[in-house]
């Protein structure tokens, strides 16, 4: 086995990471869509803004067997790495995951980093099999199980349209006095600032359980520079916002986004209210108003996933009324270097 950095430009490489990723994803979380390619190689090229990622690949006769992405914080949290380990199914239980997580230690000490965090998917109760190979290799390793979050999807198809309009027509009377917006990618200029500040809330407001990572320093370039990196991968984003009437302040705002490659199926991501707007069923109403938005956009969408931590009950209570029901467990691992 030889483990060394991935070259973006080598073409082999690209493609074999990218197989790995389609076929670990198809092993570990059978029902994802495939990972859509276009999206795959645009984040080699355009990480996150504020993130440095290094990536080192496992080849074992000439083929791509695992590998390790280690995202470094450079704005906040520059004390943490966060590590993706990954192994092809038929190479497990060999070594090479805890090669290739030695190696990402090894990138993160250098870096200066005190901790890492990693992520594994398990079995909810009365939820689908997944494999214990995760969790078991975090154990070995010593990691703490820091944070738990579970996965909820919306099966469109099993959804009835006039209990969405009930639920819409029913936070539209608990919202008098707020208006909503929308956009495609870009938020308005004049809501810019506030949209930063809204997004910059949200490890405040969501519960992260006892993971050692801050908030983000959240600014209007620097949600811009989030924009464009969602787009640089091709996604299409769908978001939905509600304003204070009388201040003409975005309060509330909602995202979800469509790989480039992907009809059928959305990720929910961001839902976040200013706590001095709560308790007037902006969250529902932004979340749903911007649902039927893109549904009437996108005809083939049927799926949707979301996470939330498993104490997060204001966002789950939301999640549940709209339809997303429980699929697996996400532990969100803490181990000090």
């Amino acid at each position: 086995m030889d483990i060394r950095p991935l070259d973006v430009d080598d073409q082999a490489a690209v493609e074999g990471y990218y197989e790995l990723t389609r076929l670990t994803w198809a092993a570990d979380v059978p029902d994802f869509p495939p990972p859509c390619r276009e999206g795959f190689v645009a984040d080699l090229h355009h990480p996150w803004p504020g993130d440095e990622h290094v990536h080192v690949l496992a080849w074992v006769d000439n083929r791509v067997v695992g590998r390790a992405k280690v995202e470094l914080p450079q704005v906040d949290n520059r004390e943490n790495a966060r590590v993706l380990v990954a192994v092809r199914p038929d190479y497990r239980r060999r070594g090479i995951g805890s090669a290739l997580l030695g190696r990402a230690v090894e990138i993160a000490s250098a870096r200066g980093r005190v901790r890492i965090v990693a992520e594994t998917v398990g079995t909810l109760d009365g939820g689908p099999h997944r494999d214990p190979a995760g969790r078991e290799f975090a154990l070995v390793a010593g990691a703490k199980d820091a944070a738990v979050e579970v996965r909820r999807r919306l099966d469109l198809t099993t959804v009835d349209p006039t209990e969405h309009a009930a639920l819409q027509a029913e936070a539209l009377r608990h919202a008098a006095g707020y208006r909503l917006i929308f956009w495609h990618g870009w938020v308005p200029e004049e809501h810019l600032a506030r949209a930063a500040y809204l997004d910059g809330r949200l490890l405040e407001d969501a519960p992260i359980g006892e993971l050692d990572w801050a908030p983000a320093s959240m600014d209007a370039g620097r949600f811009r520079s989030m924009e464009r990196a969602v787009m640089a991968r091709g996604r299409r984003p769908y978001n939905a916002g509600a304003v204070h009437g009388s201040t003409g302040r975005l309060v509330a705002f909602t995202a979800l986004s469509m790989d480039a490659t992907i009809p059928d199926h959305a990720w929910q991501n961001i839902t976040i209210v200013d706590p001095e707007h709560r308790g007037h069923r902006l969250g529902l109403l932004v979340k749903l108003a911007n649902l039927a938005r893109a549904r009437r956009a996108e005809s083939a969408l049927t799926l949707l996933d979301t996470w939330n931590t498993d104490d997060n009950h204001r966002m789950i209570a939301i999640n549940e009324a709209i339809g997303y029901r429980p699929v697996d467990q996400w532990s969100n691992w803490q181990l000090a270097i």
